[in-house]
């Protein structure tokens, strides 16, 4: 399993990232990118110079976070 070590050392560049809204999309949205076999990477819509957080689908399920809402497949 990836730790934060591993997970923070993977390039995110040009990784892909897909918006989930909880409503209408004018306050900001949740982005998420698969950067890895077990990694995503978690941005904010309305920071988006701010780094993204990454996580391992583990810690993306234990925080009730679904890529399927994204369109993307674990």
């Amino acid at each position: 399993m990836l730790n934060g070590t591993d997970l923070y050392a993977l390039d995110i560049d040009g990784a892909s990232f897909v918006k989930a809204c909880g409503g209408p999309c004018t306050e900001g949205c949740v982005t998420l990118a698969r950067i890895g076999e077990d990694a995503w990477a978690l941005g904010d819509s309305k920071r988006p110079g701010a780094e993204p957080l990454r996580f391992t689908t583990e810690e993306l399920d234990a925080a009730g976070i679904d890529p399927a809402r994204f369109g993307l497949s674990v």
